[in-house]
């Protein structure tokens, strides 16, 4: 099930930031999690909704669209 959340910050040149979740927590974004085609990035205050998987370095968040 998707959660919702706020993008915190995104660096587009480095490819990747952090949502806000809901619960307040703080979760990494890659760019390559981002759905759609061409260039993918987040501006910061944009609402998304995300699906939350456990990573190689902790969570993260994977299917991230705008809500």
């Amino acid at each position: 099930m998707k959660e919702a959340g706020t993008v915190k910050w995104f660096n587009a040149a480095k490819g990747y930031g952090f949502i806000q979740r809901e619960s307040g927590e703080d979760i990494f974004v890659h760019f390559s999690a981002i759905e759609g085609s061409g260039y993918r990035s987040l501006d910061e205050g944009a609402r998304v909704s995300f699906l939350v998987k456990r990573g190689p370095k902790g969570l993260q968040a994977e299917q991230v669209e705008l809500a």
